[in-house]
């Protein structure tokens, strides 16, 4: 059923000098509501609280890592897509997220979303790779420093969090941005039709580029020399995600 809304407008004119109004009914319309019938909600509804030190074995030594920059370049291959298929927020480029950025997030998203028709849910993991820090104004070597605090390491693309019920993208958009804005990479908010949208103008753009010489075909044909020069990554990604 669509609905509709019939209004009376009054006009002020001048007829023989004299003012009259005349009246004037029109109609507006308004488009059906959209329902959210298919609208799964998940198990916990909140974001959940994330410890600021993983939980190991009592009989076990915490281990320490080396920076491992592998874990923030290149694309997301595996959470870079919606599970609920409503709204959320992608990494545009890889970084690091400490405990404080995931209590920003929490806070942030709790406190403004209404909980009775909404939900948030995570999708990365915990602070759980290790970063080592020397006290201050001692000298070089004496090993490896102690572990100072723990972080999640991001590639562009991933989910970080998502969020759905039955609401729209205007009213979840202002909380995901607040949010999106304080993180210490570049994060961009989305929907389920502006992730669509973006891979078919990316497959579009390749598809209709008149140009053959692209970087991916300078670097697999090694024009110039290029592989004396370039990095590994380079040649692995082509340019993209450096």
């Amino acid at each position: 059923m669509q609905c509709y809304c019939s209004r009376t407008v009054g006009k002020l004119l001048c007829i023989n000098g004299m003012p009259s109004i005349i009246q004037v009914a029109g109609v507006k319309y308004f488009p059906r509501p959209e329902k959210y019938d298919h609208v799964e909600y998940p198990e916990r509804t909140k974001l959940r609280f994330m410890e600021k030190v993983p939980a190991l074995p009592t009989n076990i030594r915490p281990p320490k890592m080396t920076k491992s920059l592998k874990y923030m370049r290149g694309p997301e291959l595996v959470h870079n897509f919606l599970l609920h298929e409503q709204y959320g927020i992608i990494a545009l480029n890889g970084g690091r997220m400490k405990w404080g950025h995931f209590e920003m997030v929490r806070l942030g998203i709790l406190r403004k979303m209404d909980q009775q028709r909404m939900f948030a849910i995570w999708r990365i993991d915990g602070p759980w790779q290790p970063v080592t820090k020397k006290g201050q104004g001692q000298r070089m070597g004496g090993g490896k420093g102690s572990i100072d605090h723990y972080v999640t390491p991001i590639k562009a693309g991933r989910v970080i969090v998502e969020m759905g019920g039955k609401c729209e993208f205007t009213e979840v958009k202002p909380i995901l941005e607040m949010v999106a804005n304080n993180l210490p990479f570049p994060a961009k908010v989305v929907n389920q039709q502006m992730m669509e949208e973006m891979a078919a103008e990316e497959e579009r753009l390749e598809k209709e580029n008149l140009n053959r010489y692209t970087l991916k075909y300078v670097i697999q044909n090694n024009l110039g020399g290029c592989h004396n020069w370039i990095s590994p990554y380079d040649r692995k990604w082509f340019g993209k995600y450096l």
